[in-house]
């Protein structure tokens, strides 16, 4: 009977450990399972609780058996106080993407998931995931909760509206914004005991579209206690978001004070203003802002505005040479196009999905280039002709991250050449496509003799 070869013992030679000092932890809401090599202490995998004490311990703990580099998977919002220890206390911390991470299957246990962590992590096959610096952190910090201000008062304002329907008050059917200047007055003498249709249209602001006449019309309804107790509190508290958005715009203000100026004392020259500001952006001069903390005024590209810039650089962050190229850059927005293939052909093209709010401000950016008379206006309008909608906002909106990672890493300042200058490459790059078609098939193309 033959003899069977000898196993070979341990790894093969190209695999290769290259973190010997690192850690796994397996984060959860009430435990964090912590994996050591095994060669640092007897019991190599342990739990702590997620009590600030414990996690001390965990720290500790960390510094006796010699780790530099700690990994651990970047879900939900119990990760947030561990690392931030982690990072004080001198340690190397990666977020990975769950999605990389695949466990043996039917064997998926939190001491599991942590040596796996600590495993792969130690022959760098993890990398980690993007986070900005702890001043852009903290501005990120700052915009998204007055993003979350305007999202409940915008529910406020349905609420006000619900209210107005029960008492059949027609008021959103005239006028575009029930909480504008005219609708705010209206609501004010609603709630101070005004019944009067006629003395309620009084009210209405001249640049209304609407006349007095038709608002009348639409006040006239059945004033019932419950539903006026109810239209009260959802305009109390409409505006008591509004004030919260105060406070946040101060605390944005102070921030971008506190970073670093990289503006070298230039002076942004006056831009006039195209349109009057929505109610829910920051009162703040965020052109000057954004510019003093890049060194570059990213509002000349079109479609950017202050607002949407500085919450751009509150999630990418000012200083791209964390992304190799342009490309590496708009794979992680999820902008690119998809290159999914199989057996030498195109299986999709789509791009991967993905919940980035910096794509998410660059798609509306995108949007709202329809009318734009720029090139970027010109090409959103015929991708939409061609491929629809989403796909053509899609198309703008990497170019716009183009732009905008372009400004950001050389400095580069936006020059718009215009809607004449893109038609007329478009309409020389047609040409010579033709051209070549026709020269292929053997025919010559000649220009029509000019119309006497």
């Amino acid at each position: 009977m033959p003899s069977r070869k000898p196993r070979p013992q341990g790894l093969p030679p190209q695999l290769q450990q290259v973190q010997f000092n690192a850690a796994g932890i397996d984060i959860g809401s009430e435990f964090h399972f912590v994996a050591v090599p095994a060669d640092r202490d007897e019991q190599p995998v342990r739990r702590f609780s997620a009590f600030t004490v414990d996690l001390l311990a965990l720290a500790d703990w960390l510094k006796q058996c010699g780790i530099d580099t700690v990994v651990m998977e970047s879900t939900g919002v119990y990760l947030i106080p561990l690392y931030e220890l982690l990072e004080q206390r001198g340690f190397q911390v990666l977020l990975v993407d769950p999605r990389r991470l695949k466990n043996v299957p039917g064997r998926k246990t939190d001491v599991l998931d942590c040596q796996w962590l600590q495993q792969l992590h130690t022959f760098g096959l993890l990398s980690g995931a993007f986070r900005p610096v702890e001043e852009v952190a903290v501005l990120r910090s700052y915009l998204r909760q007055r993003g979350m201000l305007v999202e409940y008062a915008g529910h406020h304002i349905q609420h006000i509206q619900k209210a107005l329907q029960q008492m059949n008050i027609k008021l959103d059917k005239v006028l575009s914004d029930v909480t504008g200047m005219t609708g705010m007055a209206i609501l004010d003498a609603i709630l101070a005991g005004e019944r009067d249709p006629v003395k309620l249209a009084k009210r209405r602001d001249p640049r209304c579209k609407n006349n007095e006449e038709t608002i009348a019309k639409a006040l006239q309804g059945n004033w019932r206690e419950e539903h006026l107790f109810a239209l009260r509190q959802a305009l109390t508290l409409y505006r008591a978001y509004h004030q919260q958005m105060l406070a946040c715009d101060e605390q944005i203000e102070r921030q971008l004070g506190a970073m670093t100026d990289k503006s070298l004392g230039t002076k942004l020259p006056h831009q006039p203003r195209t349109h009057k500001p929505h109610r829910n952006t920051p009162t703040l001069n965020l052109r000057d802002g954004v510019h003093r903390i890049t060194g570059v005024d990213l509002t000349r590209i079109d479609g950017i505005d202050g607002h949407t810039a500085l919450k751009l650089i509150s999630e990418i962050g000012t200083d791209m040479s964390r992304w190799k190229t342009e490309k590496h850059f708009t794979s992680w927005l999820g902008l690119c196009p998809g290159n999914k293939r199989s057996g030498g052909k195109n299986i999709s093209g789509r791009t991967k999905p993905c919940a980035n709010r910096a794509a998410a401000a660059l798609r509306l950016a995108a949007n709202g280039l329809h009318r734009s008379q720029s090139a970027l206006g010109g090409f959103l309008r015929r991708m939409k002709a061609r491929l629809g909608a989403p796909k053509a906002i899609t198309a703008t909106a990497h170019k716009l991250a183009r732009l905008v990672y372009f400004a950001l890493r050389y400095g580069w300042d936006y020059v718009d050449k215009g809607i004449q200058w893109y038609e007329e490459q478009f309409r020389e790059r047609q040409l010579k496509s033709l051209q070549i078609k026709a020269f292929q098939l053997g025919y010559l193309i000649v220009p029509a003799p000019a119309k006497g």
